[in-house]
């Protein structure tokens, strides 16, 4: 695309592999308020902003995992990724400036307690074998990319969102997919970076913990899948009081 502009500061080098993602998050967002990508409009491809940006192709995906959740791109599956024309609703929305402090994130992961321990209760009683193999990919996916250079956002949120889909609910998908993956506190705070066993055990821990949700939805387990979404979530929110507080 000729009208697609590289940011002057891309060039620099030693950059931290957050702020790659952040950087391709503002090229991007930039362009598109300025409508040098108009709404409908193809982004470039992933390779190509590989090279652009000189960045991995997790560092692009994490980078378009968040201009989804912001509403701003949507992808379609096989044929590539698509300026969005900004949104303007009266209606129920969580917009970036609502997640712009700690204090933000843990009031959405409240929310999130409510809606996701209910989800995970009736998965349990209704997932099917699609939707076993469809949370199983998410996990494998989240496992390889915690041994990788990444914070694993689009895995984490999707198996979530496949844990939604399992309810056989669409009501649940909807909303999942409407609040998107910034819902993922580490979209706005670096809790794996920032937890005092590390960024790898950190993730690790949160793998440990889908995997307890996973099992217990599989052995369609009702009160433990509750039990198992409610103490991840809650653990989350505790990580990060614990950080707002100064006691990690």
């Amino acid at each position: 695309m000729e009208s697609w502009k590289t940011p002057s500061h891309s060039v620099t080098r030693a950059r931290r592999p957050r702020g790659l993602v952040q950087e391709i998050v503002d090229g991007l967002a930039g362009n598109i308020r300025d409508g040098l990508i108009k709404p409908g409009d193809k982004l470039p491809s992933e390779s190509e902003i590989m090279v652009r940006f000189d960045v991995s192709r997790t560092v692009v995906r994490e980078a378009l995992s968040k201009l989804q959740a912001s509403k701003l791109v949507e992808t379609r599956h096989g044929i590539g990724t698509f300026a969005l024309a900004p949104q303007d609703t009266a209606n129920f929305r969580i917009a970036e400036a609502d997640m712009s402090t700690v204090a933000d994130v843990i009031a959405v992961l409240e929310l999130r307690i409510s809606l996701e321990t209910e989800a995970a209760g009736l998965a349990a009683q209704r997932r099917t074998n699609a939707n076993l193999a469809t949370m199983e990919a998410a996990l494998q996916a989240f496992e390889d990319s915690i041994n990788q250079d990444s914070d694993a956002v689009p895995p984490d949120f999707q198996f979530h969102m496949e844990v939604a889909r399992a309810t056989n609910n669409q009501h649940f998908a909807d909303l999942m997919t409407y609040l998107g993956a910034m819902i993922i506190p580490r979209t706005r705070v670096n809790t794996a970076s920032s937890a005092p066993e590390g960024r790898l055990s950190y993730l690790q821990r949160v793998h440990g913990e889908h995997e307890s949700i996973f099992n217990a939805i599989r052995n369609q387990d009702s009160d433990a899948a509750r039990a198992a979404m409610r103490t991840h979530l809650s653990n989350s929110r505790e990580r990060l009081r614990k950080g707002q507080s100064g006691q990690v």
